[in-house]
């Protein structure tokens, strides 16, 4: 097949092995048939265990990395064992895509618990891909088929949130995120919106300072750069205008003002996408699921979107 014509290869990690990864992957394949090619890492045997039926052909490869105890095995466990599992899927897809063997990698969730169990300290995939890749400067972008946010501060306590701001940091998220958004989703003006994090963006500086001493700083430098970019809004206002299509993305100060608008918005077509990679990274936007696992009632939606995603995102970048 020549090149231009050939499928892009996904890589497809399975995560805590004790979670809902393996059988929303399996539901996932049978859905997508042959829209790229699959290579599934992660454990046969626990992949087999989560199909409800035996399939009769294979849309995939998958590469065994035999590394959970068999006989002792369970769904819906916290073990250092998965999490030292779920890593090595992790590991293991790094090498490959270093090969280039796969050209972008969907992640399913891991238990952030289990692989801190196993002596890990990363918060979650971004961090951990930033660690490997030494990618500083990596932002987490969430979206759905309605937003998209990118997040400048992510998995820290919300009282840390104000300490954790500082103008560097909220440049590059902006700056990151505007040149992803040309890039990966071929955006060519992208519309940028700024969320204060105080309520109603400090109303001037009478709820919270951080809008006048570190927000407003940063976007006067960088209207200097980016033609559309408006803020800092309070959050109601940028994510009603967004979603409105006003703009083409909201910038969000934490974790849940992003999450909730999502959730409630569309979780099935949620989706995590990491920025500043050297390569396309996806994953659902939801977690293990222990309490559901094996149970046959996992939803692949959001996985599926998260392929498609990773898809389109390396469409893109092909082109650029």
């Amino acid at each position: 097949m020549p090149k231009s014509q050939r499928k892009i290869r996904v890589g497809l990690t399975m995560g805590d092995p004790s979670g809902i990864g393996p059988e929303i992957i399996v539901k996932a394949l049978d859905k997508l048939k042959a829209i790229a090619e699959f290579v599934v890492i992660g454990d046969n045997w626990v992949f087999n265990k989560a199909q409800s039926v035996k399939r009769k052909a294979q849309n995939y490869k998958f590469i065994d990395l035999n590394n959970v105890d068999h006989e002792n095995f369970a769904f819906g466990k916290i073990k250092a064992e998965y999490g030292r599992a779920s890593i090595e899927y992790l590991d293991k897809a790094l090498d490959l895509q270093k090969n280039n063997e796969i050209e972008c990698l969907v992640t399913c969730p891991i238990s952030k618990e289990a692989i801190n169990l196993a002596g890990f300290s990363y918060s979650g995939h971004t961090e951990y891909f930033a660690q490997r890749t030494n990618s500083s400067d990596s932002v987490m972008m969430l979206l759905n088929k309605h937003l998209k946010f990118s997040l400048v501060t992510r998995h820290i306590p919300l009282k840390s949130v104000s300490a954790a701001l500082n103008e560097d940091k909220l440049y590059k998220t902006i700056y990151i995120t505007y040149e992803a958004l040309k890039r990966i989703f071929s955006i060519k003006n992208p519309r940028l919106v700024v969320c204060g994090l105080n309520p109603h963006a400090s109303d001037n500086g009478l709820i919270g300072l951080e809008e006048n001493q570190i927000i407003n700083p940063v976007l006067e430098r960088l209207k200097e750069v980016i033609r559309f970019i408006e803020g800092p809004l309070p959050a109601d206002v940028a994510i009603s205008k967004t979603n409105s299509k006003v703009y083409d993305c909201v910038i969000a100060m934490y974790h849940d003002q992003a999450l909730i608008p999502l959730k409630l918005l569309d979780s099935r077509s949620g989706v995590n996408l990491t920025l500043g990679l050297p390569f396309i990274r996806t994953s659902p936007l939801h977690g293990t699921a222990f309490d559901i696992a094996g149970t046959q009632l996992a939803d692949p939606a959001s996985l599926i979107e998260a392929i498609k995603v990773a898809l389109k995102c390396t469409s893109n970048l092909k082109k650029a």
